[in-house]
């Protein structure tokens, strides 16, 4: 079955650009600002696929690489992998405790404040991954922290309004769903652009036809680990990505604000 227009907008890899931005990089870690569309590895959802962030990274350093957490296809931002199974072990626990610091960015759709978002999320199966997983699971809980960086309104119409309005958000997810920061936000109504599986597709559409924009605009602009070797806390920043920095100029919204 072929992919539709929405669909597509999430298999479009950001940069075609040869080598990753590296963001930090020593004997035991390294982190790459991953551009929105670069499947982290090979994967069933996508057999046609012919990059990949493993590779890439693994080709660009000359070294073995191992991820250490999930970064969605359509997201940019931090990615990090580590240089040695030790250091994965080690890494992979702070993330499944949740001692981690993770921040984000993202338009979304209207004109949002501040809050806390406490409410559970029903596990999201995957067709093969989970094809004999248990089914009956409750809601795990999850938790997202926002608060609004910039706001703007833009006049284009979009279904009967004239015009358009847009938050900036700074989004910390306290919890570690799968697709958390995406249903949270189309739970408060306020879903991410670009979003094809939790958002609005008249605003996707808008954003596509008026700003060249076919990827998801929410970026891993921040994450703090403890290093495996020195125990020192690591901050990572990844800066944002050219297309998602210029759509903000063209929307008027600054991420400085």
């Amino acid at each position: 079955m072929l992919a539709t227009v929405e669909e597509q907008q999430d298999i479009v890899v950001e940069s075609s650009s040869p080598e990753l931005e590296i963001l930090y990089q020593d004997d035991y870690l390294v982190a790459i600002n991953k551009p929105s569309g670069l499947l982290v590895h090979r994967s069933w959802l996508d057999t046609h696929a012919t990059e990949f962030a493993v590779q890439k990274l693994r080709d660009q350093i000359g070294q073995h690489v191992y991820p250490v957490h999930r970064l969605d296809r359509p997201t940019s931002g931090v990615l990090l992998f580590v240089l040695d199974k030790d250091s994965a072990r080690h890494l992979m626990q702070q993330f499944v405790e949740q001692t981690t610091e993770k921040s984000y960015v993202a338009v979304v759709r209207g004109h949002l404040d501040q809050g806390l978002l406490d409410y559970p999320l029903k596990y999201q199966y995957d067709k093969i991954a989970d094809k004999k997983a248990d089914m009956t699971k409750p809601p795990q809980e999850a938790v997202t922290e926002y608060s609004c960086l910039a706001q703007t309104e833009v006049p284009i119409a979009v279904g009967p309004y004239q015009s358009a309005r847009y938050s900036l958000m700074k989004l910390v997810p306290k919890t570690g769903r799968k697709h958390q920061l995406r249903r949270h936000m189309k739970h408060l109504r306020h879903p991410i652009v670009g979003d094809t599986s939790h958002g609005d597709g008249k605003h996707n559409t808008m954003f596509r036809d008026n700003f060249d924009i076919h990827r998801l605009l929410l970026h891993a602009a921040y994450l703090s680990v403890i290093h495996p070797k020195t125990e020192q806390k690591i901050e990572i920043h990844a800066p944002l990505t050219s297309e998602f920095a210029r759509v903000l100029s063209d929307i008027n919204l600054s991420v400085e604000k």
